[in-house]
């Protein structure tokens, strides 16, 4: 009897002491440059968000917050870089629902995001926007889908990689719309935007804040936002829904994870700080002149987010499966 009551005292202890350090640890968090990792190449969405939240947590935190591009396989490399990570929250992965939708689209992935990474928060929303070059002869979205549909199979579109955003954005409009056009996957979402401008692609699905100042330099021709109401910067652009693809709805969303296993303290600090950082004003003008809106959760929230979204595209992923 006396041994067990020990052998409970002593586990009680060293559970103090564990619980102790955690937050201890989290007191003293960060100590030192911690990462962020980009799965995306420079000056899309992604990598923009990354380098002004780096620079707000910077400043809050008091230790550089350093962003680094780590691209490839439709952002598989640099998440699983962050998977197998220490689970310090020293090197945190900038994310989108191209990991969740990478869930199914990309089974052979080394890692399971839900499994492998902790969320930490979200960060915020934008609608898409579909442009084309202004060769093509197209200045509706009714009239592109009548020119894909008297051309099967010879107009292309162009994307940042295999299950980004626009990638499966594009494949839900041509199932929707009953087209043929032909997806380019590019490296990045600057060469993709690169393709359409120089006329290499002929259209585009790509993130409002991104490719709104194109369009208003007329270097391509913007047929339709993927919001369920008009975007605030492009208000003259109709809906998809508004131009006759009915349901049709498509946006990008930004958040942080951490590896698994990190501290639970550490990730509700981050979480806090992020917060707070989307709460600025100044940021939220930012974002609202861009077209992007906040979007604040606490980690449990996010996560419960990110397992819907992933249930979300595994549908959309059969339903296009069914129609190739």
């Amino acid at each position: 009897m006396a041994s067990r009551r020990y052998a409970l005292v002593f586990v009680a202890a060293l559970l103090t002491v564990s619980m102790s350090g955690s937050y201890a640890d989290a007191e003293d968090y960060p100590a030192r440059p911690v990462r962020i990792i980009v799965p995306f190449g420079p000056g899309g969405p992604a990598d923009v968000v990354a380098r002004q939240i780096g620079g707000i947590l910077q400043e809050s935190l008091g230790q550089p917050f350093v962003v680094e591009n780590r691209t490839g396989a439709g952002g598989v490399i640099g998440t699983l870089e962050v998977a197998k990570a220490p689970a310090d929250g020293y090197t945190l992965l900038m994310m989108s629902n191209t990991q969740t939708a990478n869930e199914s689209l990309v089974p052979q992935r080394k890692y399971e995001l839900m499994r492998d990474l902790t969320p930490i928060a979200s960060l915020n929303t934008s609608d898409l926007v579909i442009v084309v070059h202004p060769a093509v002869q197209a200045k509706t979205l009714q009239e592109f889908i009548a020119l894909a549909k008297a051309q099967p199979g010879k107009l292309n579109y162009a994307s940042s990689g295999q299950g980004t955003p626009y990638h499966m954005a594009g494949e839900l409009f041509k199932a929707m719309a009953g087209i043929d056009v032909v997806h380019v996957p590019y490296r990045n979402s600057g060469e993709a935007r690169g393709g359409v401008i120089g006329g290499q692609v002929q259209m585009m699905i790509d993130a409002v804040p991104a490719m709104a100042p194109n369009v208003a330099e007329n270097q391509v021709r913007a047929l339709a936002t993927t919001g369920k109401t008009r975007s605030t910067v492009l208000p003259n652009v109709p809906t998809v829904i508004e131009a006759g693809v009915s349901g049709y709805e498509a946006t990008i969303w930004l958040g942080l994870m951490v590896p698994a296993g990190t501290p639970k303290p550490i990730v509700d600090k981050l979480n806090a700080a992020v917060n707070a950082a989307i709460r600025r004003p100044e940021v939220e003008k930012l974002w609202a002149a861009q077209g992007a809106a906040p979007m604040t959760m606490t980690p449990e929230a996010f996560d419960a987010f990110l397992r819907a979204d992933i249930v979300k595209w595994a549908g959309v992923v059969k339903r296009l499966d069914k129609a190739q």
